[in-house]
């Protein structure tokens, strides 16, 4: 039996750039925090739907950091890359910065690490291809994904009831 094929990183990542617009924001003009945690589910979705070639399924939310407001008329980027691989689960690490139109760079606006899974038709999480990271950087973010998910399935050991 061969070992299955290994994905990059770059083979997988997702950006997706939303203009925000009235409907998104609350009574200060800033943009909800979960209309921006939304569109993390779903660039994180994209990223590893392609590393798995199959349906995946929110796991969890290792953290989202809000860094700065995000304003109405304000462009969104939502970059998103694979960190770590498990037999069915992704760690994904979602960058998310914003530019005013009318000039300026990109701000760093959140960061989050979300977890997918890899599931089959009935739901039952399947083996995704492994991760093969191809630069110093991406092998040092493997290596931390691996000891968050470590710590990950550590807490849910340890949280489960009785």
């Amino acid at each position: 039996m061969t070992d299955p094929p290994r994905a990059t990183v770059r083979a997988s990542r997702a950006s997706v750039v939303r203009l925000m617009v009235p409907t998104d924001a609350n009574f200060t003009g800033s943009v909800f925090g979960g209309q921006l945690l939304a569109e993390v589910d779903r660039v994180a979705y994209i990223a590893a739907t392609r590393h798995s070639k199959t349906t995946c399924v929110t796991a969890s939310f290792d953290r989202l950091d809000f860094i700065a407001p995000v304003h109405v008329g304000e462009v969104v980027e939502f970059d998103a890359v694979l960190t770590y691989v498990g037999r069915s689960s992704m760690e994904i690490w979602v960058r998310v910065a914003a530019e005013a139109l009318q000039g300026g760079p990109p701000q760093p606006v959140a960061v989050a690490f979300v977890t997918m899974v890899a599931v089959d038709g009935d739901g039952r999480p399947v083996a995704v291809p492994p991760l093969q990271p191809e630069t110093d950087e991406e092998r040092r973010r493997f290596e931390e994904g691996h000891r968050r998910m470590e710590e990950r399935r550590r807490l849910r050991t340890q949280s489960a009831p009785p």
